[in-house]
């Protein structure tokens, strides 16, 4: 008798625990679900298209041959620009990269409708080729050379050997200097020999070996001339010791002094 009513009132009591854990569980269900029906309007408002457009663009860097337009322009060729969150940055990016002059673009979005661009240019060492330009790497790219500020050495050479060619125009560079002299155009051609055209109208061929020397050859040939280096149009320095001396003509002397 006694066991019997132990357990009821264990029965009687148990109930209204298990009523207020019920009721505990109900309310964190709907908490939940109240938290994730906010948070589920909220993106939805926000990844709207009508809601949050990018509207201002901010553009920085120390810029010469690019412009906002040209920003504004490309970013216009773009099917579609989104809203704060939905446009990728990359596809941004690309399409700034594919600018003339562009070397390094960084896009940042501020809130609430802003694109920050950061542009840097590529600065322009050589004409390559007579219609490209190369930068301070030796590094190809794509910019009007109608917009170059100041002169600047020619470059030529086959395909994929600007930085090759860049870097024997830096070497040579210093010793043309040294007798008052600057390099006005290098080519390397496709049978992979060096030529020069010196600022003061002359062609050096120099071949395809011991370039250093055959430089220096000249150097001590030059500072023999003297006076008579204006006369001279060319000088072949392709052989093992010595070098060939091409003069112009005094008549044709004599007309260009008269011009």
């Amino acid at each position: 008798m006694v066991e019997s009513t132990f357990s009821e009132n264990r029965h009687l009591f148990s109930l209204p625990s298990l009523k207020k854990h019920a009721l505990g569980g109900s309310f964190l269900i709907l908490v939940v679900l109240f938290i994730g029906f906010l948070f589920y309007t909220t993106l939805s408002w926000m990844w709207d298209d009508q809601r949050l457009p990018l509207s201002k663009i901010v553009l920085q860097g120390d810029l010469t041959y690019v412009s906002a337009s040209d920003v504004q322009h490309a970013f216009s060729q773009l099917e579609h620009i989104g809203t704060f969150m939905s446009q990728d940055i990359d596809v941004l990016q690309d399409s700034l990269e594919a600018l003339p002059w562009v070397s390094v673009v960084s896009i940042r979005k501020q809130w609430p409708d802003t694109i920050k661009v950061f542009l840097t240019e590529h600065q322009a060492a050589a004409i390559w080729n007579g219609n490209m330009l190369l930068n301070e790497n030796g590094d190809v790219f794509n910019g009007d050379i109608g917009q170059l500020e100041g002169d600047r050495v020619k470059l030529y050479g086959p395909q994929d050997s600007s930085q090759e060619v860049i870097a024997k125009w830096r070497q040579i560079t210093p010793l043309i200097n040294s007798v008052g002299l600057s390099v006005t155009s290098l080519v390397l051609n496709e049978r992979r020999a060096w030529q020069i055209i010196l600022d003061n109208g002359i062609r050096l061929e120099l071949g395809k070996d011991s370039l250093d020397e055959r430089v220096e050859r000249f150097i001590s040939l030059y500072n023999e001339l003297g006076d008579k280096a204006n006369r001279v149009s060319y000088i072949d320095l392709r052989y093992d010791t010595g070098a060939a001396v091409g003069w112009f003509p005094e008549q044709e002397l004599e007309e260009s002094t008269d011009d």
